[in-house]
């Protein structure tokens, strides 16, 4: 018995620590009917945060706006965000203290991306004892999932490996996951945007969806049935392991519930996508594609996006950009290295700007889809020369249903923690979380 509850458990965390919300019985839930059809002059919309992360830190000179307050200028690396300029705020002098080796050593890549969400320092491994905090993306997950068809969705557009030493000692999960549903289970993206169109839009018409439910449905009743047995075998950190996969079944139960509940789904006027597009910039804008139709259909209103995974060497030659972006972060000051990161950098920019460019032509109730988001962006690297983690290259975009006053450059005072923009944000999504990693307040001056 043991062994046959040990393939399911296997079979079952894979997906449940990794993509539980992508099991094909989950497609038949599809996404909600649009709130945008339905909107009454009643009826408030809601609000929806998005965080969105780019690996090396930027060519900060290139990044930061010298004036303050409502009359800045966008330097080069913004300028393609002009369109949507009074729907930006750009905010300097945050930090990721927990990205910093605090006597840790090398890492700061797996720190970065690690700490970025969670303010919390990683435990430095490369085998399975990995532990870092609940991300904000999961705290909202956990308040406000359960009005969605899914609580949330992680997109990425490099693969991650889950094992093995990516960064000075530090396992790849670290460099390659952002969204933590607890210190000890990192949520990895799904990186093809099929997978993810399926996940939230497929038929309910497909005839063998019902027999997959029902199969799917008595697994997950025989793991329960035999969890007591199980664990007795099972040594502390196997029994930990189990107990995190029971929690992803009770997450899935939760989702099967709310399945039966929640009206049918209207399939967005949106082609299926084929698959993983091998042109980058395609890639990157499927996914925001993905995100603004999951965003105007309901099907969730927490995302998270990692455009690269932190340290990542992927060359541009499409913009001329040989090099590997890594290794170009390291630029010693070289003007010429300087002038191909700032290109990078804008290429970034422009692909947030699409994203944003898109959901403010979406109209929805007495606005816009942008001016009901909160769309955060940046980097848990300052300088990927210098590998330090103070004043962020960091932009908060969109009107958060009103809470927002953008259009402004903000510039706080330096050391002040990353993770109080984050509890900032999830107030305006009406969750109450007292304290987010190394946070000490709530982030002021947004409204």
């Amino acid at each position: 018995m043991a062994k046959s509850a040990s393939a399911i458990g296997r079979r079952t965390i894979l997906r449940g620590t990794g993509t539980a919300i992508s099991l094909p019985w989950l497609e038949a839930m599809g996404p909600q009917q649009a709130w945008a059809e339905e909107t009454t002059p009643e009826t408030a919309a809601p609000n929806r945060m998005a965080f969105l992360y780019v690996p090396n830190g930027k060519n900060m000179a290139d990044w930061t706006p010298q004036q303050d307050g409502a009359e800045f200028e966008l330097p080069p690396i913004l300028q393609p965000l002009e369109g949507v300029r009074d729907q930006l705020l750009v905010l300097s002098g945050l930090t990721a203290d927990k990205a910093r080796p605090h006597g840790d050593g090398g890492g700061d890549h797996a720190r970065a991306l690690s700490s970025f969400l969670t303010g919390t320092q990683a435990f430095k491994t490369d085998g399975t004892n990995i532990r870092a905090g609940i991300s904000v993306d999961q705290a909202a997950a956990a308040r406000i999932g359960h009005q969605t068809r899914l609580s949330s969705i992680e997109l990425g557009c490099e693969q991650g490996a889950m094992a093995g030493n990516c960064d000075s000692g530090y396992s790849c999960v670290y460099s390659s996951t952002m969204s933590w549903r607890s210190s000890t289970q990192p949520l990895p993206k799904e990186v093809n945007p099929k997978l993810i169109f399926d996940r939230m839009f497929a038929s309910e018409t497909d005839g063998r969806q019902a027999e997959r439910n029902a199969r799917r449905r008595s697994v997950l009743d025989y793991v329960r049935e035999d969890t007591k047995s199980l664990s007795l075998r099972l040594s502390a950190n196997d029994n930990r392991k189990l107990d995190e996969y029971l929690s992803s079944i009770r997450d899935i139960e939760q989702r099967i519930e709310r399945s039966e509940k929640l009206p049918p789904i209207k399939v967005p006027d949106y082609p299926r996508p084929d698959g993983i597009p091998a042109d980058y910039e395609a890639h990157i804008r499927m996914m925001c594609d993905l995100m603004m139709l999951a965003f105007q259909s309901d099907v969730t209103r927490v995302a998270t996006f990692v455009l690269a995974n932190e340290g990542s060497n992927r060359p541009y030659p499409f913009i001329d950009v040989a090099d590997g972006h890594h290794d170009l972060s390291h630029h010693g000051n070289d003007d010429q290295k300087k002038e191909r990161i700032r290109r990078i950098n804008t290429f970034h920019t422009t692909q947030l700007a699409y994203l944003l460019e898109k959901l403010a032509s979406v109209e929805e109730g007495d606005g816009t889809l942008l001016d009901h988001c909160m769309i955060a962006y940046g980097s848990g690297i300052h300088d990927g020369n210098a590998h330090n983690h103070e004043n962020l290259p960091l932009l908060l975009a969109g009107g958060g249903c009103g809470t927002l006053q953008s259009g402004r450059h903000l510039r706080y005072q330096t050391e002040t923690p990353l993770t109080n923009l984050w509890l900032a944000m999830l107030n305006r999504m009406d969750v109450d979380w007292e304290r987010l990693g190394d946070s000490t307040d709530v982030l002021t001056g947004l409204s």
